[in-house]
């Protein structure tokens, strides 16, 4: 591979790359590797003593390479000068020894739209995706009490991607175009557009049997190009005959006889969007209008603003512009819709009014609704002689109607606070591979989700997350992949070193060794081979299924050397599981491989970890993950509680906030200010509960023949059981305190 002749290298982003690591043992003790690194470009030649380890210098960098298969993805491949990473003594790691062949990680879904999807603006407005710019206030959803409800949320984060796209179409005619990994709020909880029942691509994801939650579009994303002509009169006509003025009379004097001409149009403050857009009509068709303060502000009473002219002409040429045509086009429909709602208007506690004593502007008025195929019914009039044409058919009509109208005061189409209700028929009825990638974009919101035309859409909740990591929240940790392409030959080099004693080596414990980078570059086979041809003993943990790709050489290899398998597997409940691991292999996909890979002759340890409290922690929910890790092959579980180290712990309150805000006030008891544990109390009471439900599954390690099953201490130099200096340092202490001898072992 050519080596880079650049004077400088792109920088990637400067920060601190922190790398955190939760173990926890059968002691219920929970500990964190915290080892402080820097990811960042630097000039050729220079040294920078934080670069990550093996990268010093980026001389070793060889070339940064992009590939039609991880669009937008770039892999910057380094010729590493170290393989094997020793755990500073400082950490409570239970081991010494780490490899990790890659920085950044490629698990990360990408959740993307077409550029044309139409967001849901705080104010009301739907607007396209690609208009959306970071600190945007748009709509999202909050759970609060029985109910999800539409809520105002900001937008954090936007960024771009390139991904194959699938057009998802709805029974009312609604389309949304996204990547297969996007998901959308259904009546069964959060979907993927695509996925699989049965492998490793299972995942929830949409079916025909499916409905979307929220109120649909109705068809394609409505034209929001510029107002025709055809609408400007519409509008202006609606607006005009609904709450304007024109005068005509004769005065007479002593001398003569004066005639006066006027049109006026006053509006309050808070209506001067429709006031502008009126005069900005008139001004495009020829008739220029002067703006005055027409009434002042008095107690109660908001100053008005008018607009007027007293020029015959331009009165004249106002009554033409509002003459109803015989003919009426849908643009001047739209156009005279949302004049008139702009003038006598209203929509509050989910009911849209248009109100006159003018039958012929009410009939007018329904008649235009029906032909935009919105529908209505005029109410009995009140005694003030006052009728009403009333929008039916809920929230889908009314966001309907404004998209199909457009009026100027988007502030009489508030629906925060509404429930998230489906009247809408928006169930699935495809989803097309349309075969082709186009160009996406995603965004990342306060709420963790937006509306996509009318639909409830989910962002990558993930990636806020990253931002511990001092990387870039949108693209860096996922888009920017560093691959030691030269692991295996540094690897052979350091342990053919006198000096090495062949002590385990934990592969997994920073970045998952079988992320999808893994399929590109192949890295594993080589390090693992070259691990157990030196007679050093190693474990895996991923959560990933490529592992099944390199099960018959690990067969082989264990033949050598003591390899243990882990697999982290934290819910069990799909739902749960993707609204808090979305994009992750369902539980039961990485069970299918503990199988497989149990199969093979592996004692495989399954992590379940984090257990939630009051989410996954009840005995029912425990015994029932249990008995399906028991039923896949597992030899032993090791559990832990949940861990909520900084930068992670506000995004997962916020998360518990919209998902399940009645937990919030045992979630700050159990985790307050700044503390990452759960308690003590808990902790016990946690163990107390899972350990008997362990040994009842059998899967405490203990059964005969078990490689996890710790020896008496007289055979411990005979076993095949690993363990470390901080494990041996660890079951002295475990003994003196008469503490269960589990601890000591790897993981």
């Amino acid at each position: 591979m050519p080596a880079v002749s650049h004077a400088r290298t792109r920088a990637t982003r400067a920060g601190s790359l922190r790398t955190c690591v939760l173990i926890s043992l059968d002691l219920a003790i929970e500990r964190v590797f915290d080892e402080s690194m820097r990811w960042q470009g630097q000039e050729l030649g220079v040294s920078d003593p934080d670069a990550l380890p093996g990268m010093e210098q980026l001389d070793g960098l060889v070339r940064s390479v992009t590939t039609p298969e991880f669009a937008g993805v770039t892999f910057h491949e380094v010729a590493a000068k170290s393989a094997l990473n020793h755990v500073p003594r400082s950490s409570s790691m239970p081991f010494d020894w780490t490899i990790n062949p890659y920085r950044g990680c490629t698990h990360a879904c990408v959740y993307c739209l077409s550029p044309d999807t139409l967001i849901l603006r705080a104010d009301g407005r739907q607007v396209p995706l690609r208009e959306i710019r970071v600190g945007d206030e748009i709509v999202g959803t909050e759970r609060h009490g029985a109910y999800r409800r539409y809520v105002r949320t900001t937008v954090r984060a936007k960024w771009p991607s390139r991904k194959r796209a699938y057009r998802v179409t709805l029974a009312d005619g609604t389309e949304i175009t996204a990547s297969g990994d996007h998901r959308f709020l259904t009546d069964r909880g959060w979907k993927h557009v695509h996925g699989a029942t049965t492998g490793p691509e299972q995942r929830p994801h949409l079916t025909a049997l499916n409905r979307l939650m929220g109120f649909g579009i109705g068809g394609p994303p409505p034209d929001s190009a510029s107002p025709t002509p055809h609408y400007r009169r519409g509008y202006l006509a609606g607006m005009i005959r609904g709450d304007g003025m024109i005068f005509h009379r004769s005065y007479r004097s002593a001398d003569r006889i004066r005639d006066i001409h006027m049109f006026r149009l006053a509006l309050t403050e808070t209506d001067r969007a429709a006031l502008d857009r009126s005069r900005d009509f008139l001004d495009r068709s020829g008739v220029p209008t002067r703006t005055r303060t027409f009434s002042a502000a008095e107690g109660a009473r908001k100053q008005m603003i008018a607009i007027h002219t007293a020029r015959v002409e331009d009165v004249a040429a106002i009554e033409h512009l509002i003459t109803i045509p015989r003919t009426r086009s849908r643009e001047w429909r739209a156009g005279f819709l949302a004049g008139i709602f702009d003038a006598e208007g209203s929509c509050s506690r989910g009911v849209l009014r248009i109100s006159n004593k003018d039958e012929e502007l009410l009939s007018l008025t329904a008649e235009s609704l029906e032909a935009v195929g919105i529908p209505c019914v005029i109410e009995p009039p009140r005694p003030n002689g006052v009728r009403s044409v009333r929008v039916t058919g809920g929230l889908p009509m009314r966001q309907r109607f404004f998209d199909a109208t457009r009026p100027a005061l988007s502030g009489k189409q508030q629906l925060i606070g509404d429930a998230v209700k489906t009247a809408a028929d928006l169930r699935v009825v495809s989803v097309d591979d349309l075969g082709h990638d186009i160009d996406m974009v995603d965004i990342t919101t306060g709420t963790g989700d937006f509306v996509a035309n009318g639909v409830i859409s989910h962002n990558c909740f993930a990636r806020g997350t990253h931002e511990y990591l001092d990387l870039d929240a949108g693209r860096d940790f996922d888009s920017q992949i560093v691959v030691k392409v030269n692991v295996d030959e540094v690897l052979r080099r350091e342990l053919a070193r006198s000096s090495w004693r062949r002590e385990p080596v934990a592969l997994g414990t920073n970045t998952d060794p079988y992320q999808r980078a893994e399929g590109r570059y192949k890295l594993m086979p080589g390090i693992t081979t070259a691990l157990a041809e030196s007679g050093t003993p190693f474990s895996i943990l991923t959560k990933g299924s490529l592992l099944r790709r390199d099960l018959p050489l690990l067969t082989r290899l264990k033949q050598d050397v003591p390899i243990q398998l882990a697999f982290s597997i934290a819910v069990y409940d799909d739902e749960l599981q993707q609204a808090i691991e979305p994009g992750t292999p369902t539980a039961q996909a990485r069970l299918d491989t503990v199988r497989a890979a149990a199969d093979a002759g592996f004692a495989v340890s399954v992590f379940l970890m984090p257990i939630l409290p009051h989410l996954s922690d009840s005995p029912e929910a425990l015994d029932a993950a249990l008995a399906r890790v028991k039923a896949a092959g597992a030899a032993r579980v090791v559990h832990g509680a949940l861990h909520l180290r900084p930068g992670v712990k506000p995004w997962f309150m916020r998360w518990l906030a919209r998902e399940h805000p009645e937990l919030l006030p045992a979630y700050r008891g159990l985790y307050p200010g700044a503390s990452v544990n759960a308690p003590q109390a808990y902790r016990t009471m946690l163990s107390q509960r899972i350990r008997p439900l362990i040994r009842a599954h059998r899967l405490d390690g203990r059964s005969d023949g078990d490689p996890w099953r710790r020896p008496a201490p007289a055979a411990a130099t005979a076993s095949r059981v690993v363990t470390t200096s901080r494990g041996r340092a660890a079951a002295t202490r475990a003994t003196e305190r008469r503490a269960i001898p589990e601890a000591a072992t790897l993981f």
